[in-house]
């Protein structure tokens, strides 16, 4: 699956290799990515039937843009996919969604291949909270060694362990688990949440407008405006200083930014050809959604062919015992809910403040 870049090459590429090549986003005009992520799911689901798509050596690759999209495509619906790569870009907005878990990458490895030190400290802030992210610093990607990686991965439909946290039932599967009922008075503090956050989100109201990282200042250069944009920005502007405070370019008025955590009016100073101009405009903070998550965590101890399940606000969730595993006993939050539980579909549900479990209708 290649989210952006050029597809003839790697059409090339994925034919020495006897490999099959999908441009899911080619010439799509849908800007919600939740949504692009459900298109793609199904058409996944339907070439599996269709084509007989080996299911366990699906690879996730993203260039410019759609290297950008790796990091939360990977995390978002981490099922899908045997491993990603992500060839330049930055996860930067994907962190800025605020809908990014770490935990999600469990078993799925990513490989993050950038081209400037800079951006090294972005991939510490997703290691340390716990993304799975090998990243190296590479002028340019090795096509060879890039298909060797992924190559050496292959997915376990049914990994013994499983660890997943979710805002929205719209992504709440986690391979055999799917949690069906949230309710956030069922907590768990063991199961802290995984979200990875780099600041405050803030911005400026005069946005929003595109421009990229890796430019030289002085201050930001402005890259892109919406079609509908009716603000004092034009495309070509630098933004040189933001109240006051000159801006040495566009890690600078990142850094800035995250450290703002209040609204407030601000005057800007923007640079035009030869011209500098004063705009009077506010500092915004980010309206949140997805402030309160899910989380469950499973893990079959074949030796006491047990399935161990630790939630944090479900109420409800179906758990899949596969053919291998039966008959399992299954212990849901320190409680033992069933035990010899053959294998298929059984209904995990909270009934008047007790823990139950079912075989799913």
């Amino acid at each position: 699956m290649l989210l952006g870049g050029d597809a003839k090459p790697w059409q090339g590429w994925c034919a020495q290799r006897g490999w099959e090549l999908l441009t899911p986003w080619a010439g799509s005009s849908e800007r919600n990515i939740d949504l692009r992520i459900q298109a793609l799911e199904k058409q996944l689901a339907e070439l599996e039937q269709r084509a007989g798509v080996d299911a366990s050596r699906v690879y996730l690759v993203g260039q410019g843009e759609g290297a950008t999209a790796v990091f939360y495509v990977a995390a978002r619906a981490p099922d899908l996919w045997t491993a990603a790569v992500a060839l330049g870009g930055t996860p930067r907005p994907a962190i800025d969604t605020n809908h990014l878990y770490a935990v999600n990458t469990a078993n799925v490895p990513v490989l993050w291949l950038f081209a400037e030190a800079r951006l090294e400290p972005l991939a510490k802030l997703l290691r340390d909270a716990g993304y799975n992210l090998e990243s190296r610093q590479a002028a340019s990607a090795n096509p060879e060694q890039v298909f060797d990686w992924l190559a050496k991965h292959e997915r376990d439909p049914h990994p013994a362990k499983v660890d997943c946290e979710t805002g929205t039932p719209l992504f709440a599967r986690c391979y055999w688990v799917q949690m069906t009922k949230f309710d956030p008075a069922e907590k768990n503090d063991v199961l802290v949440s995984t979200r990875v956050t780099a600041g405050s989100g803030a911005m400026l109201a005069a946005g929003p407008f595109g421009f990229d990282v890796s430019q030289p200042g002085p201050g930001v250069l402005v890259s892109q405006l919406p079609a509908n944009y009716s603000g004092p920005l034009k495309t070509g502007d630098r933004i040189v200083a933001v109240g006051g405070k000159p801006l040495a370019d566009a890690d600078a008025y990142v850094q800035l930014m995250d450290q703002t955590v209040e609204e407030k009016p601000v005057v800007i100073m923007v640079q035009r050809g030869e011209n500098r101009i004063r705009v009077e405009t506010q500092i915004v903070l980010p309206r949140r959604d997805e402030l309160i998550t899910a989380r469950v965590q499973a893990q079959f101890l074949p030796e006491m062919k047990e399935i161990q399940v630790l939630s944090r606000a479900v109420a409800e969730m179906r758990v899949t015992v596969p053919a291998e595993w039966a008959p399992a006993t299954i212990n849901w939050n320190g409680a033992e809910v069933a035990k010899e539980a053959a294998a298929g579909c059984w209904l995990l549900s909270v009934q008047k403040e007790l823990l139950h479990a079912a075989r799913c209708p």
